[in-house]
């Protein structure tokens, strides 16, 4: 079970329409998780069939190779690690993947590919280490070198490697204040990627020209592999004057490091090249698969609620926005479902941005339920479930929360104001005081976030 506290988040339900719109909700959320599961997901799509590696369309002949690398990290790279090791063996010749640190207490060490730790949504100088060490073992690339890229979400942060004249305490610093503004990972990937040495392409260029096969489970809506972990083997569409343009959006060009917007200015002048655009040479020899993503947490959850015949409707994989006006959106969307035939539910996936302007603690599930709790307030037998799949939100303990149509009055019992918590950016504390809060962990993997809308 990926929910330590789901008999106890049932018990919260005030009827016993409650307890089983929440139960259905959060059986729901358990079959996404299970269903992204690096190693099921690694195993399902990727395979060796005598001296060929076969993953996804893509064939690998390994009769032309002397070598096989394995690179990487993210939020899934453990995981995704031991399956490569357990599919491919000894045609591993060395490997060294970048996880958090949070992964690595009780791992057993001697295995083929290394696990190095390091750190998210921060980058750190460990990651940095980790990642000069993979760039070693690489070596100087040529045309007998695989290299498998094991790419996650997580890997902007997991594989920092600040380009010349930047320092990593200035990525740092620019990073945490785009973070804060509300930038969605998109336009914050498009600045990391010109203040890079690998991302947006260039460990493409790096590797060139060793032959690259990049296995990626998205964390991004659309699976754009261009911003996937920012993109570290695939053309780069976005310029200096895009990264310019996110940075002035959210007021944050004014207060970069010195270094950092010299950088900036010089690449805005013409005086540092570009990333790699479509069409270059260095992705001539790189294959990216896509393993696992949204799409299949969400498919899952509608082969679950289909089986408990709760009329599954999955909305979409691409949900975006504000956190609480999204699930201001999401909550009348049930509401108005609520009046028509029962049992049904609705699933939907994708990720929502927090501009936080007051003090409290929380995350953008949290705020996303909170928003929703409003507008079913008072209506019986709904639960609705949104968390991060990775079993973090925000910088809180928890994967996010879950609320039903009777929330708001709990909440009143105990003094809370939904609207004051949301002023306050303090979901987190609205929803611990309720027990509401949905505890996993760390899952281990990453694709977005998943809703789950029950109504009995």
């Amino acid at each position: 079970m990926y929910i330590k506290n789901a008999s106890a988040l049932i018990e919260n339900g005030r009827t016993k329409a409650e307890k089983l719109a929440r139960r259905l909700s959060l059986d729901a959320v358990e079959a996404a998780l299970r269903a992204v599961e690096p190693s099921r997901l690694m195993k399902s799509k990727v395979r060796l069939v005598g001296k060929e590696i076969i993953a996804g369309s893509e064939r690998i002949n390994l009769v032309k190779f002397r070598r096989v690398i394995v690179i990487g990290g993210g939020k899934a790279a453990l995981s995704m690690a031991d399956a490569l090791e357990s599919i491919l063996g000894d045609v591993i010749s060395a490997g060294l993947v970048n996880v958090p640190d949070s992964q690595l207490r009780g791992v057993r060490r001697g295995r083929l590919i290394k696990l190095h730790g390091a750190t998210h949504p921060l980058p750190s100088s460990t990651g940095q280490k980790g990642v000069l060490e993979m760039l070693e073992l690489v070596g100087k690339p040529d045309s007998e070198t695989l290299v498998i890229c094991l790419i996650s979400g997580g890997g902007s942060s997991l594989l920092p490697l600040p380009g010349e004249g930047v320092q990593l305490a200035d990525k740092i610093e620019v990073t945490r204040g785009l973070l804060r503004a509300g930038a969605t990972i998109q336009e914050l990937n498009v600045v990391r990627k010109h203040l890079s040495a690998i991302k947006g392409g260039r460990l493409a260029q790096r590797l060139y020209p060793s032959t690259v096969l990049s296995l990626v489970i998205s964390d991004v809506i659309g699976d754009k592999l261009d911003s996937i972990a920012s993109g570290p083997l695939y053309p780069d569409p976005s310029t200096f004057q895009d990264a310019e343009r996110v940075l002035k959006k959210y007021a944050v060009w004014q207060t970069l490091p010195a270094r950092a917007e010299e950088v900036l200015r010089r690449g805005l002048g013409g005086s540092i090249p570009e990333t790699p655009k479509p069409g270059s040479k260095y992705f001539s020899r790189v294959s990216n698969v896509i393993i696992g993503s949204n799409s299949d947490a969400c498919d899952a959850a509608v082969r679950r609620l289909k089986l408990t015949r709760c009329r599954p409707t999955l909305l979409t994989t691409s949900y975006e926005g504000e956190a609480r006006s999204a699930g201001v959106f999401m909550g009348s969307v049930v509401q108005y479902a609520a009046i028509t035939q029962r049992p049904r539910s609705y699933v939907a996936g994708g990720e929502t941005t927090v501009a936080v302007k007051g003090d409290g603690k929380g995350g953008r599930n949290q705020e996303f339920v909170l928003g929703a709790s409003m507008k079913i307030n008072g209506n019986r037998g709904i639960a609705l479930t949104s968390l991060g799949t990775d079993g973090l939100d925000g910088s809180t303990d928890a994967a996010g929360a879950i609320v039903d149509g009777s929330t708001i009055a709990r909440s009143a019992g105990l003094g809370l104001s939904p609207e004051d918590s949301l002023l306050r950016n303090d979901s987190h504390g609205f929803f611990e005081r309720l027990e509401d809060l949905v505890i996993t962990g760390p899952t281990g993997t990453n694709v977005n976030d998943i809703v789950i809308a029950v109504m009995v």
